[in-house]
């Protein structure tokens, strides 16, 4: 292990820090931030030296050392190299051997909703539904009765008998206000009778299309909704107002920026969630890159005409692009739509936007120049978004890198189709190590070869994004890498790493947490790569990374965006 590599004889750390602070009261006050000098004539504020460098860059993939200055990466290459850039005011930084890598992208997670999970109640990784109404009913205690008490974290999975829970539990424990508890995917909630009542669903409610209420024997709301009837309660909660979605993005990016992240794809936003980004971004209040898509709904006149009378932009760091519609729901809900039935229950799954509706959305998304990203997790999902992206791709010319968001299980014959539609893989490793528990249990041993199948996309050449999915996971691109590369959970099991066919590697994994990433929002011209001329955006380690067990107590010394400190671990203590 190395300790403190970030430590230097020759480097001001107070001057690094001071340079953090000047960078946040800048934009609390809104001043706009200097456009970076050309890389020939920037100064070199600081160089990383006795590193390993890895650039995700083809043409020189190792290096000891960078350069920065002028927000932009001067020079690349030995030490001697980049020591020879530098001045008589350059600040040096001793990597001692810790890895740097290229600023980390999360491919596919959720900001905003991370900073309002960390007001809701946690109910992660608790060993049973008493357990759970344990805890909420502490809360409780704590806040006042007029308030829902929101919850998120269950997983029905990890509890004995895996049975989902029951409205009673809670009535027993809370009746005097709502309780609503979203499952660990965000695709199913559990709530008590007050909720229930407050949403106006009875016995008498039908499914809505795409969801489902599920029902005792005698056809009553047990207090489990999945997918679509989730949207049933959600529109009862009061919205959150602009200063609090404000207050939620910036508690969400200052932990993003501690696990490394530089750049986020932040899935699925509503139009009042982009008015705050647009106006936090003009006042220069986003400490990373937010590349945003559009909370689509197909089957929603109103959420195509946003796309019609809308067109993709930029303002500062935050960037709206794409729109994400829904195919299915989740695997551990059992809403993922599979061609044949799961194993463990006799259906098929859930088509949250009906396939001839969902192909009518993309069609007017890609004609009106939005780039479309699709939740696929069932094969049957990943095959009719497939069959969507051929047809608008085959009228719309382009490169349009249209995306399948999870590509959780996908079938032999639509490995052909992704190719041919040059879909990207939007996919997240920890998926796989929170499931595996119980996957094959819901497909089988045929089916499941083909599931959280990241080697199949590399090697027929599909691209392959890389993301956390939080705080549906944790937000640890590091953990995403080492389930990449071991597919093995914390404990390191099961050994050998489970179905270990479809492992990467270290080089592979980080590849796709960067150079990856950035293809799959344009931008591997400018990101994702550690080159000269690019913004300088760095993810600095602890230590070297391995693909072993190692990295699960690897931790970010430093995180850089536009050649500014906006994360320092130590400064953090």
């Amino acid at each position: 292990m190395v300790s403190n590599p970030v430590t230097s004889r020759s480097i001001s750390r107070s001057a690094l820090l001071i340079r953090v602070l000047i960078g946040v009261l800048a934009g609390a006050c809104g001043t706009p931030a200097a456009p970076p000098e050309a890389p020939s004539a920037a100064r070199v504020d600081y160089v990383l030296i006795g590193g390993d460098v890895r650039t995700m860059d083809p043409q020189r993939p190792r290096a000891t050392a960078v350069a920065i200055g002028g927000g932009r990466v001067i020079a690349v290459g030995s030490d001697a190299e980049v020591l020879a850039v530098a001045g008589p005011r350059t600040e040096k930084v001793e990597l001692r051997g810790a890895t740097v890598t290229p600023g980390l992208i999360d491919a596919h997670c959720h900001l905003y909703g991370l900073g309002a999970n960390l007001e809701a109640v946690s109910v992660r990784a608790l060993p049973s539904e008493a357990e759970t109404v344990k805890v909420v009913a502490a809360a409780a205690t704590r806040r006042p009765p007029t308030e829902w008490l929101i919850g998120r974290g269950w997983d029905q999975n990890r509890w004995p008998g895996q049975a989902f829970p029951t409205k009673a539990s809670l009535d027993a424990a809370i009746s005097d206000r709502p309780v609503l508890l979203r499952r660990v995917d965000g695709h199913a909630i559990w709530i008590n009778s007050k909720a229930l009542a407050a949403a106006g669903i009875t016995k008498a409610t039908p499914d809505p299309a795409g969801g489902k209420i599920v029902r005792d024997a005698r056809g009553e709301p047990t207090g489990v909704m999945v997918d679509n009837a989730v949207d049933l309660v959600d529109a009862k909660v009061p919205a959150a107002s602009a200063e609090v979605r404000r207050r939620r993005i910036l508690d969400g990016q200052k932990i993003a920026l501690a696990a490394g992240i530089t750049a986020v794809h932040e899935m699925g936003i509503d139009a009042q969630t982009v008015a705050v980004y647009e106006e936090m971004a003009k006042q220069n209040a986003l400490g990373l890159r937010v590349f945003a898509y559009f909370a689509g709904d197909a089957s929603n006149p109103a959420s195509l005409d946003f796309l019609r009378a809308r067109k993709p932009g930029s303002t500062g760091r935050f960037h709206l692009r794409g729109v994400k519609f829904f195919a299915d729901g989740a695997l551990g809900s059992r809403g993922a739509r599979l061609y044949a039935k799961y194993l463990d229950e006799d259906q098929v799954g859930l088509w949250v936007t009906d396939p001839q509706v969902l192909a009518a959305g993309v069609e007017v998304a890609v004609a009106h120049g939005w780039q479309v990203a699709i939740h696929a997790i069932g094969d049957a999902a990943v095959g009719v978004t497939l069959d969507a992206y051929l047809a608008a791709s085959q009228k719309h010319r382009g490169d349009r890198r249209l995306r399948v968001e999870h590509t959780q299980l996908i079938a032999p014959h639509d490995v052909a189709k992704m190719i041919q539609a040059k879909a990207i893989a939007s996919m997240q490793p920890t998926h796989a190590t929170s499931d595996m528990p119980w996957a094959e249990q819901r497909v089988g041993p045929e089916r499941i070869l083909g599931a959280y199948a990241w080697r199949t996309m590399l090697d027929k050449g599909i691209p392959l994004a890389a993301g956390s999915d939080f705080p549906g996971e944790e937000v640890a691109p590091l953990l995403g890498i080492y389930a990449a590369v071991t597919r093995q959970d914390a404990n390191g099991k099961p050994e050998g790493g489970w179905y270990p066919a479809q492992k990467l590697t270290l080089d592979e994994a980080i590849a796709a947490f960067t150079r990856g990433a950035a293809y799959a929002e344009y931008r591997e011209e400018t990101h994702g790569t550690i080159e000269v001329g690019k913004p300088a955006n760095l993810t600095v380690f602890d230590r070297a990374l391995a693909a072993d067990r190692s990295l699960l107590e690897t931790q970010v010394d430093l995180t850089i965006v536009d050649g500014a400190v906006a994360f320092r671990r130590q400064a953090a203590k």
